[in-house]
């Protein structure tokens, strides 16, 4: 004891502590606490925000998203009927495709290129049907790579598109939408009070053009729409459930959302949905992917 009160009055208290620590054995339940905790550390550190990925077959470049709840739906007021009501929506973490699916990607897997835009293996693939993505694309792909890659849910996506959950109209963190940050038909026939007139160019760009969202995030706004997951319902919004929603049960069409080289500026919007047949395919339609964290 005597040796004990000198050291108190002379050891700083971290120090102290630490000899507190190593002299008392842990019992067993202490010690799976304190691996617990290692192992805790270790996910979060891994999982960081910004983290990226690279797929070794393709190149495709994935973000970490790190998952949370936000208000899902038309923040900024009415536009469409199936924007609303707003509702809480929570989703788990994932990786997001950082660029839309390319045709060089596309090629690199499927040995075609069904795109009407072939200026390049670094425009976005479109043309592509939900039916080919998810029966064709996905199966060899993650059969080549040992992963499990799938389309986004619209949850999902935007959720990534308004940084977080964040309030932001388009997918590039701004509440403008701009030609020369979005590709989109900028004709003064479509001005509305939330975008600028400017350039048309009538076909998809580069992925990778323009400014990302703070996510890093490239073209979640414009350029191709993106089939996502789900099937589509109209009031599905009055009965999603809150953690990590589907898309409706029945359903004829597919979710597809973003907007794209010749929509007006409404369809460019985070919070749009639309939809289509899975077995269709249009010049303007294409999709990203996303990586499960499990």
């Amino acid at each position: 004891m005597p040796i004990l009160s000198a050291m108190k009055k002379h050891l700083p208290i971290s120090l102290l502590f630490l000899f507190f620590l190593l002299s008392s054995p842990l019992n067993a339940q202490q010690t799976k606490r304190v691996e617990v905790s290692a192992a805790e550390l270790a996910a979060q550190h891994s999982s960081r925000p910004g983290k990226t990925y690279t797929d070794p077959i393709t190149g495709m470049k994935f973000v970490f998203i790190k998952g949370g709840c936000y208000q899902m739906g038309n923040t900024f007021g009415y536009v469409y009927d199936d924007e609303k009501p707003v509702h809480k929506v929570c989703v788990d973490d994932f990786y997001m495709g950082k660029y839309e699916v390319t045709q060089g990607q596309w090629q690199t897997i499927m040995g075609s290129n069904p795109s009407r835009f072939t200026n390049g293996d670094n425009y976005p693939v479109e043309g592509v049907r939900w039916y080919e993505i998810t029966k064709d694309f996905l199966p060899e792909l993650n059969r080549r790579s040992g992963k499990s890659y799938r389309l986004p849910t619209e949850a999902e996506w935007e959720y990534a598109a308004r940084e977080g959950g964040k309030k932001v109209r388009f997918g590039n963190g701004k509440n403008i939408a701009d030609p020369d940050e979005i590709n989109f038909d900028g004709s003064s026939g479509y001005k509305e009070s939330y975008s600028r007139v400017g350039r048309y160019r009538e076909k998809t760009v580069p992925v990778g053009s323009f400014s990302p969202n703070a996510l890093g995030l490239y073209n979640m706004s414009g350029n191709v729409r993106e089939w996502c997951s789900d099937r589509y319902g109209k009031n599905y919004y009055a009965d999603s459930p809150q953690r990590n929603p589907q898309g409706a049960q029945r359903g004829s069409y597919r979710v597809i959302r973003g907007g794209c080289w010749d929509c007006d500026p409404s369809f460019v919007r985070s919070a749009n949905r639309f939809r289509r047949e899975p077995d269709v395919h249009y010049d303007n339609l294409g999709f990203r992917l996303v990586l499960p964290v499990h």
